[in-house]
């Protein structure tokens, strides 16, 4: 499955969910502010030792944060389980460069080319300092730290450009570490495999 979908699924799930407890206690806050009022009623009701109210707020909000673990780890394995058929792609990282090897020898300098309709495996690492592998349409953020590999994995599922940028600063150029991805048809990546 695209890991994309699940991401996106989990952030619109964790987010209704925020939004309905938000709605929900701020409307019981201003009702039970409104209804028991000390003008109505002036001695004060005593709830402690109420153990149905405090399986209640125990059993409830658990049931919740249980619910939003489950979702958020079936996304974070998502990102995680890298297809067996991925195409590998080694990425280095280097002040102020991402530089991208691919099976056969080709290398490219700030632009990823990759075919549509397959899996991505990125092998990331870094040459000098700490960068970060952002590829927001594909919601990938991997950091680049020298000497240690780390990667990430997208479905390349429409062709297209899309943005690549480091969110660690890295030095006085960072703000110019960008590059492209571009996902292209398989004639045309052959094509451009062919090129020098």
């Amino acid at each position: 499955m695209n890991p994309v979908k699940t991401i996106d699924q989990a952030f619109w799930y964790i987010l209704g969910v925020s939004l309905v407890l938000l709605v929900g206690i701020t409307v019981v806050m201003i009702a039970f502010t409104i209804i028991y009022r000390r003008s109505k009623h002036p001695d004060s009701a005593d709830i402690r030792g109420n153990w149905k109210l405090e399986v209640l707020w125990t059993v409830v909000p658990t049931l919740i944060a249980l619910s939003m673990f489950a979702v958020g780890w079936s996304s974070y394995t998502g990102l995680r389980t890298v297809p067996p058929e991925a195409m590998v792609v080694e990425v280095t990282a280097q002040q102020f460069s991402w530089l991208f090897d691919y099976p056969g020898g080709k290398e490219s300098e700030g632009e990823l080319v990759v075919p549509v309709g397959k899996p991505i495996r990125l092998n990331i690492t870094s040459v000098d300092v700490v960068h970060g592998f952002y590829l927001p349409a594909f919601r990938i953020k991997v950091d680049a730290v020298p000497n240690v590999k780390s990667y990430g994995w997208f479905l390349a599922d429409k062709i297209g450009v899309y943005d690549i940028m480091c969110t660690v600063y890295c030095g006085t150029d960072h703000s110019h570490m960008t590059a492209k991805l571009r996902i292209v048809s398989d004639d045309e990546y052959r094509q451009w495999l062919q090129k020098n």
